[in-house]
């Protein structure tokens, strides 16, 4: 009975796996106009190794942009789900539907209003300004998700521990938040795949080439002499991008799917 659902798993397995294998083969393989004109080797890695400010700097702005919207996007969503799970207060569901709400406004019409507001803040061309817009648009989705974790946590789990003589920041820390760890981690996750791969927000509100994360400087190397694009260098920029996604995803994903499944079986 399973092997129709094998065939179609697998199918869309090979679907997707497909452009990052033809990818990571293209990168290795020989090509003319790059810098692995003959033979299989390395040579794309190192013309991406080399470009400008060099690939650890590039990856070194990546990680410190995702992980700081990882922490700032978990903090807030851990703090507002809880509201919006456990306390009751006017207004509570209409302030919630205006945070979802803001997924249907097209981000890329707010990033100019967000450009001089970081410029008034002396954020623009930071890092950390970066960071914050990029905590702002995974919020609706991560409030959403830690809503519904809290909310699939045994109600009595919490009025034990305020019986027992703890707050409510105490019962949130050392009762609700072990329980709500797999919806914790799906969040993360999306935050950073989400801030990993941006590339227009940087575009926008970077200037220096120094501080641009990895996809926009990939995007930038595309095009070196004459406007002749280095396909070799660019799928060596895609692998190097998608490699951390990929094992992320793969360490983590018994806790993704159960961070999906308990907000699916609460609904």
């Amino acid at each position: 009975m399973r092997t129709p659902q094998h065939v179609v798993g697998g199918g869309l397995a090979v679907l997707f796996l497909s452009p990052l294998v033809w990818a990571a083969v293209a990168s290795v393989s020989p090509q003319a106009g790059t810098a692995q004109t003959s033979g299989w080797g390395l040579g794309n890695y190192q013309t991406l190794a080399n470009y400008q400010a060099g690939i650890g700097q590039y990856l070194l702005n990546s990680t410190v942009v995702s992980v700081l919207t990882v922490l700032f996007t978990l903090g807030v969503s851990l703090l507002g789900g809880y509201a919006f799970a456990m306390f009751r207060f006017p207004g509570r569901n209409l302030l919630f539907l205006v945070t979802l709400a803001i997924l249907m406004v097209p981000y890329a019409t707010l990033l100019i209003p967000l450009y001089v507001l970081l410029n008034d803040l002396g954020l623009q061309n930071s890092l950390v300004g970066l960071a914050l817009v990029l905590t702002m648009f995974q919020l609706p989705f991560a409030v959403f998700m830690m809503r519904i974790s809290f909310e699939a946590v045994p109600k009595e789990l919490g009025e034990s521990a305020l019986v027992d003589g703890c707050g409510s920041f105490r019962a949130l820390l050392h009762i609700m938040l072990p329980a709500v760890r797999p919806g914790l981690i799906t969040v993360g996750l999306f935050a950073f795949l989400a801030a990993w791969n941006d590339f227009i927000t940087p575009l926008v509100l970077i200037s220096d080439s120094d501080r641009v994360p990895l996809p926009l400087a990939v995007a930038n190397m595309r095009q070196q002499v004459m406007g002749i694009v280095d396909y070799g260098a660019t799928e060596a920029g895609v692998v190097t991008l998608a490699l951390p996604c990929i094992l992320l995803f793969l360490a983590l994903q018994r806790h993704y799917v159960r961070g999906f499944m308990s907000g699916a079986l609460k609904g």
